[in-house]
Formats: C-alpha cells, structure tokens, sequence
C-alpha cells in the first residue's frame, strides 16, 4: 500500500511580536513533526526566532540558506529547500514552513509554494503583516471609505514609484535599505514628504519610530517602511 503525503502548511507568523501569532498557526506549529524556515546568509533565521519559545526539541528542522540580493538569484535556493521539504513530505510527514507577516503578501513561502502546492496538499495560514502592524504602531488609520491603499517595494525605479504614488490615497512603501534616498527625493517632489512616517523593525523588541526629516541614510534598514496615510481625518 502506497504511503499517503504529508500536507505541506505555509504559517504566517507575523511580523515579530510572538504573541501575535495566531491560535490556529500555534496549534500546527505544535503538531507538525517538520518546520522549514528561511535563513540570511550570515545564518540568521529571523523567522525562526519570532517563534523559538514554540518549537520543541523534537521537531525536525529544515533551515533554507536564502540570498537577499539583487545581484543573486533566489530560484535554485528555493529547489534545493523545496525538494529537501518534498523528501519528509513523501514520507508521510506533515511540514510547517515559517513565513514573516503574510505568507501571500510578499511572503518566502509563495516560491515555495508554487513549487509543492499541485503535488501535495497544502494549508495556508495568513499572519498579521507588517504593513498592517506598523499603522498599529504608529497610531494612523491607513484608509477611510472608498481610498484605495497601494503597497510597493522601494526597488522599483524612480519613475514608477513617482507614477503610482501620485494617484495613491495612501501608501506603504516597502524594503527601503539602500533605496531610502530614492525613495525621499520622490516624496519631496510630490510633496508627500511631510505626511510620510517612517518605522523599523515594527513590534520587535528593537522597533524605531523615527522623524523622517531626521533620518540618515545609512541607519536605514531594509525591515524598514514608509507609510503615507489617507488625508482623510474626519468621521
């Protein structure tokens, strides 16, 4: 008799505060027998540690090296971590893989995904962003009636990013890093600057709240993001 797969789970996690993690990724992060996770290069698992105090001694750990560069392309990383979770998978085993914020909205386990998810079962579990997160942490409704929110990453070329934040009725603006400046010159010329919020590392025990007028490039991080909210203010 041929030996059923295990189902494939993409948890979100959020976006570092444990506690919010939500109950249903809790309870499968504690039965699964398999966690997957992405790993820095420098070995870091980021997402690993936002759960660490929930991963027991007896699970199977599977650590994915990723590169988090643009000169480096991330597709044989993601097979060679896609087929190390298919081996426990065929196996019968069931495997968590962890993804920081939303698994779907720019989540690490989207490629991973589209790898497994027409061969084996799989559940995904959406977690608080940190797009929604850092409005929390910064005491701004993001949207109000019929505004429209568009989220983008800080890479895209000036030009873009001018043209799709000149119809926004807010914004966040994702993956700064090395873009900040970029990114600021665009703000200045639309005159968005004064209205942007800047925020890292949201709800880690590190997060800043910093000014944007006080920021200098290289202390920008790219866990960081811009917000620029509705200027609609009244009920």
């Amino acid at each position: 008799m041929t030996q059923p797969s295990g189902r494939l789970y993409g948890l979100g996690i959020g976006p570092g505060d444990p506690e919010l993690l939500t109950l249903k990724a809790y309870r499968i992060l504690q039965a699964v027998p398999v966690i997957a996770y992405p790993t820095l290069e420098s070995g870091k698992a980021l997402a690993r540690a936002i759960v660490a105090d929930y991963i027991s001694a007896d699970k199977i750990e599977i650590p994915m090296p990723l590169p988090f560069s643009v000169e480096r392309s991330s597709q044989p990383y993601y097979d060679i971590g896609a087929e190390k979770i298919a081996q426990y998978l065929s196996a019968g085993k069931d495997v968590a893989v962890l993804c920081e914020g939303d698994p779907f909205l720019y989540g690490s386990f989207m490629y991973i995904f589209n790898r497994l998810s027409q061969k084996f079962s799989t559940e995904v579990v959406p977690g608080i962003s940190s797009t929604m997160a850092s409005a929390c942490a910064l005491g701004v409704p993001l949207t109000y009636r019929n505004d429209v929110l568009s989220i983008m990453p800080a890479t895209l070329p000036a030009d873009i990013l001018t043209s799709r934040l000149g119809v926004a009725d807010a914004a966040v603006i994702i993956k700064l890093g090395r873009h900040f400046a970029k990114v600021r010159d665009v703000l200045i010329e639309l005159g968005l600057f004064d209205r942007a919020l800047y925020i890292e590392r949201a709800t880690l025990p590190n997060q800043r709240i910093i000014p944007i007028n006080q920021l200098q490039d290289p202390e920008v991080t790219y866990w960081s993001l811009i917000l620029i909210p509705s200027q609609w203010n009244r009920c």
